[in-house]
């Protein structure tokens, strides 16, 4: 699939294939996530070998965030896909007597995933998911930003998935560009927010459906906590949210953090020795934190903290290695808000400290600003959850806790605004890639004789009365007890 005419003669082969109705069937879509069930268990070693070559990722930070992960919701899609699949019956009025209805989930037909580099199984292979238990024909588009990963799916897929339905597309910009321009039933695609701009402008040409999962600026919302080992217990929390998560590379890790000034010298030193218990002296020889995907990002975050200003707000790390794409946890303190650190998403492991009056302060700080993907709040007071929930808006909102939200099944994952739109995970995926149609069955032995032409004021008050669900009044309206307001 290199060229236009490649990509059209390849799609219309998908297509034609997803017409003769093959992947409709429960038994094909159940097979379909068997074969994810087994590449995931028998692949397992090549996985970690080629996140540890693309992103320096430890094994157990691997099968926590995508292998693991990825397996549990496969088989939380096998375990529900009867119910998502079945009709759900829609309760209708009294007044639609003789008549049922009920929503079919039916597939889009030809979907496109492009997926993005920093969890790259996880990214292509959660929303194929949804998409496969969905009946759809896919074509996935993984990031060549992780090559290794790529080009293991590229590989892999086909001995596990039925190839006339799964084909995988590897390249750069140019290939993703040429995939947009086509016809699709629906786009989902993961990246920045510039990119997101670019597919959803293509997927207009033909009314293309979208759903773009962007990220953003994910704010924690630390409060003065009394008790000394739940502030222990919060700080593990975000310090293990921004820096074993891909390293800070992640859309829903913390981009920085709001804390009452008073609180701040506290937070530092309790940050300081959480680091060096989690990562140890050195981090990088701990080998439990991943380094920076290639020298494009190395060199944005050098230049993020190469600004005078950013500079001077360092308080705990800083050092980088350009030749092992390393940079170790760095901790800011109040860097300037005009700053590129505080104006974009960092996507890096740098954490910066904003100090506020009073905790109160940070949902205007927040509102201020981009509506994030994620917020969470470090808390006990009930007024501020309050506050939180119903003033500020954002993809998901979790109270004492980081990224915990991603691996819910029952909870749908997305954004809002610049963040993105759509969601999925479980059945939010099945449904992102299903059309949920209406079918209503009428009788031809009842009708209400009022509903067609020639029109008088006697079949308006019946159809005021309808609408109000008066069913008396349409009684008395029929006998004639019940005039018209014009009469």
């Amino acid at each position: 699939m290199e060229t236009r005419g490649d990509f059209e003669v390849q799609l219309e082969g998908m297509r034609e294939y997803y017409r003769g109705g093959n992947t409709r069937g429960a038994s094909w879509r159940k097979s379909q996530l068997r074969g994810l069930g087994r590449l995931l268990e028998e692949r397992e070693a090549e996985m970690n070998a080629a996140l540890e070559f693309d992103l320096g990722k430890h094994p157990v930070e691997s099968y926590r965030d995508e292998i693991g992960s990825l397996i549990k919701s496969v088989n939380y899609a096998l375990g529900c896909l009867k119910g998502w699949m079945s009709a759900e019956k829609a309760k209708l009025p009294l007044a639609a007597v003789l008549t049922t209805a009920e929503i079919i989930p039916e597939p889009l037909g030809l979907v496109l995933i492009i997926s993005s580099w920093n969890f790259p199984f996880g990214l292509s292979l959660e929303p194929l998911i949804g998409a496969l238990a969905a009946g759809n024909v896919v074509v996935l588009k993984p990031s060549e930003v992780a090559p290794r990963c790529s080009s293991l799916l590229a590989n892999v897929l086909p001995a596990y998935l039925d190839p006339k339905a799964v084909k995988v597309v590897e390249g750069g910009p140019t290939i993703s560009e040429q995939l947009v321009q086509q016809k699709w039933d629906k786009i989902l695609f993961t990246g920045s927010a510039r990119v997101g701009r670019m597919v959803m402008a293509a997927a207009a040409n033909h009314l293309t459906p979208v759903t773009l999962e962007l990220g953003g600026k994910c704010p924690a919302v630390l409060d003065s906590l009394s008790n000394s080992w739940v502030r222990e217990v919060a700080v593990q929390r975000i310090l293990g949210s921004k820096f074993s998560a891909c390293a800070g590379q992640a859309c829903i890790a913390i981009d920085y953090v709001l804390v009452e000034t008073k609180f701040s010298s506290t937070l530092l030193e309790l940050m300081k020795a959480w680091i060096s218990k989690m990562l140890g002296e050195n981090p990088r020889e701990s080998r439990s934190m991943a380094r920076i995907v290639n020298k494009n990002h190395f060199f944005r975050l050098k230049t993020l903290l190469e600004d005078p200003n950013v500079k001077a707000s360092i308080v705990y790390g800083g050092s980088m290695d350009e030749n092992s794409l390393f940079i170790e946890p760095t901790i800011l303190l109040d860097p300037p808000l005009e700053s590129g650190l505080m104006q974009d998403e960092i996507f890096g492991p740098l954490l910066p400290i904003i100090t506020l009056k009073k905790i109160e302060d940070s949902i205007n700080f927040i509102n201020s600003r981009p509506k994030p993907l994620a917020i969470y709040v470090f808390t006990h007071n009930d007024s501020l959850r309050k506050r939180m929930v119903a003033e500020t808006s954002s993809g998901s909102v979790t109270f004492n806790d980081a990224m915990v939200q991603y691996v819910a099944d029952t909870l749908p994952f997305g954004g809002i605004g610049e963040s993105g739109m759509g969601n999925y995970h479980g059945k939010f995926s099945f449904d992102t890639f299903s059309h949920h149609k209406a079918v209503v069955r009428r009788s031809f032995l009842v009708d209400f004789w009022f509903r067609f032409p020639p029109w008088n004021d006697h079949k308006l008050q019946l159809f005021r009365s309808m609408y109000l669900f008066d069913y008396l009044g349409v009684l008395l309206t029929v006998l004639g007890l019940k005039k018209s307001k014009q009469d």
